[in-house]
């Protein structure tokens, strides 16, 4: 099955009461996206996270910590996301990352208790550090395109195929500039087993149609 991750990071057109409209959205076009072999996943903060399972969203979290219980303020446990109801999260995004040790520690946590876990990284490079904690999925998004017009499909379609060829097999998933269904389709015909998007779905002004093309790329 593909994944369509759509993450709302902290954009105000996703935010306090706004966010459930997205949580409608994806609700209303997962059969739809279930015809292409697609699951629909909405990215969102902790604040928001409970309401949209209670939705029936499909949910990552946008970041977990390498804790547990206990004295561990600040930090956001694993564990609590999973009994929340989420079915994984991000970590190591672009705007939010950390150190490799602390993505495995993260990684490690997270798979014994059955939480999914999409590390993204900067290139294919990081693809090969990365590997070796057996993460569900890598996400790969070049830093310098995220939240423009031009996807990683169309500028660095390179980094996709090199991303997949040393993979060995974990799912590969793209970002960065993916706005259309040319930009899906492109990124599957070079291997990538899904799509992480944000502005491209979030910040138009009509998200239902943007998602319903980007389901049509598959």
């Amino acid at each position: 099955m593909f994944k369509l991750l759509i993450n709302l990071k902290a954009y105000r057109e996703a935010s306090a009461g706004e966010v459930l409209k997205f949580a409608n959205i994806v609700n209303e076009l997962s059969k739809e996206a279930e015809k292409k072999d697609v699951q629909l996943i909405l990215c969102v903060n902790s604040l928001d996270l409970r309401n949209l399972v209670n939705m029936k969203a499909n949910v990552y979290a946008q970041h977990i910590d390498a804790c547990d219980y206990g004295a561990n303020t600040g930090f956001l446990v694993p564990d609590l996301v999973k009994s929340a109801g989420a079915l994984g999260s991000l970590i190591n995004h672009s705007e939010h990352r950390i150190d490799f040790d602390l993505v495995e520690k993260t990684v490690d946590i997270s798979k014994k208790i059955g939480l999914e876990i999409c590390v993204c990284v900067k290139d294919d490079g990081e693809v090969k550090k990365v590997l070796e904690f057996k993460p569900d999925f890598i996400a790969v998004e070049p830093s310098e395109l995220i939240g423009g017009d031009i996807s990683i499909s169309t500028a660095r379609p390179e980094l996709i195929s090199n991303s997949v060829e040393v993979s060995r097999g974990v799912p590969i998933l793209v970002g960065a500039g993916v706005k259309n269904a040319q930009d899906v389709k492109k990124a599957v015909e070079l291997g990538a087993k899904g799509i992480l998007v944000a502005s491209g779905v979030v910040k138009v002004k009509d998200p239902k149609t943007a998602i319903l093309d980007l389901i049509s790329g598959f």
